[in-house]
């Protein structure tokens, strides 16, 4: 008979906690109240799987959502929050978005247009968040030129901006100029008032926002948009001023035990020459899986508690280890690469990188197990 592969424990497992997701989240809403909490799930939860933390985080009582584009609204249209593309929206994009009635990002008169022209096709009203560029140089109307073009876009038929945002390039670092985002945003909304145009939305603060610029998370301000944060990440710079835990751990397995004589060189390159001789491991977890090159020679993992230093060059699928703390450790042993002692920050510094791109940069061959 052949053995179900399904009972054959995985190598590289990426266990999230739900239970500390939902407890970030009642953090941030109680940090930002009375506004709505945008949980980002952009990039499939930032790898961590968006449609389980989608369902917790909606159990919870989040309203909104934040994804960066279509394909990604369209996966967890049915967990039944409110669901804003955040990014932008192209021409064959529009027909699908309004159907399934995400709210779209409005950021320039051509786009709008051709979003009230297709919702009026569907017999349908659209709803937009209008997407001011304060500073980031990347989407959105400019925000100099806004005062000119947002009243025409108000005057569309079909398409019901019922929200306004801007976003923050430098939230954890340059106050001043965030501060200087927050106030001109603040100013473009009452010259809109007094023309007669009023958001039932309004928001600006990210997760460094949050932690860094208070005025960009308080009234008149509805809504507050955090992804990292719910994860229990914070970028490596600013202030961290909500007790945050992390909700990810990675660990691998140990496949091999090798006593190495003094001289022996290790791993590609030959980076690693062993100064004496030396027990050391391989353990089935490499860069494809998300572990940063730059740990080579440098960083460490865990078993049973103990650090052990990787050697040499971590590959594609392997990197080895030194055994010398716990020469007692068996083939099969679970390895512990990320836990709440060694953090995702460590590797981001380690890579010289953001924690963002090592939660992204973790493989789609590792199983992600929920945990309560």
């Amino acid at each position: 008979m052949m053995a179900d592969i399904q009972q054959v424990e995985a190598r590289v497992v990426l266990e999230i906690s739900l239970s500390k997701l939902r407890a970030n989240y009642r953090k941030v809403a109680q940090a930002v109240a009375p506004l709505q909490v945008m949980a980002i799930l952009k990039a499939n939860a930032y790898g961590l799987g968006v449609r389980p933390v989608a369902q917790a985080l909606r159990q919870e009582g989040v309203l909104w959502f934040g994804v960066a584009e279509l394909r990604e609204a369209v996966e967890i249209a049915d967990i039944g929050a409110r669901i804003l593309l955040l990014g932008s929206v192209l021409p064959d994009e529009i027909p699908a978005a309004i159907a399934h009635d995400f709210t779209l990002p409005v950021s320039d008169l051509a786009s709008a247009r051709l979003i009230d022209a297709e919702a009026r096709r569907q017999g349908k009203m659209a709803k937009g968040h209008l997407a001011i560029d304060s500073g980031m140089g990347r989407l959105g109307i400019p925000i100099a030129a806004a005062p000119t073009i947002i009243p025409e876009i108000a005057g569309l038929e079909n398409l019901k901006c019922e929200g306004i945002y801007s976003h923050f390039p430098f939230a954890y670092g340059d106050s001043d100029f965030s501060n200087h985002q927050v106030t001109a945003l603040l100013h473009l909304m009452g010259g809109l008032e007094q023309k007669g145009i009023r958001f039932a939305h309004a928001h600006i603060a990210n997760s460094d926002g949050i932690h860094n610029i208070d005025a960009s998370h308080r009234p008149p301000f509805t809504i507050a948009r955090t992804g990292i944060n719910l994860y229990g990440c914070f970028d490596l710079e600013g202030h961290q001023t909500l007790p945050l835990e992390p909700v990810l751990s990675l660990r691998s397995r140990l496949v091999a035990i090798r006593d190495l004589p003094w001289g022996a060189s290790i791993g590609y390159g030959r980076t690693h020459t062993l100064k004496k001789p030396t027990r050391v491991g391989t353990v089935a977890i490499g860069y494809a899986d998300g572990l940063p090159l730059q740990l080579s020679d440098c960083g460490h993992l865990s078993i049973r508690g103990k650090d052990c230093p990787i050697l040499g060059r971590i590959s594609m699928d392997y990197t080895t280890i030194s055994l010398e703390a716990i020469p007692e450790a068996q083939i099969g042993d679970p390895v512990i690469c990320l836990d709440d002692a060694l953090q995702v920050g460590d590797w981001a510094k380690a890579k010289g990188t953001i924690p963002y791109e090592i939660i992204c940069s973790i493989g789609n061959r590792v199983k992600r197990v929920y945990m309560e």
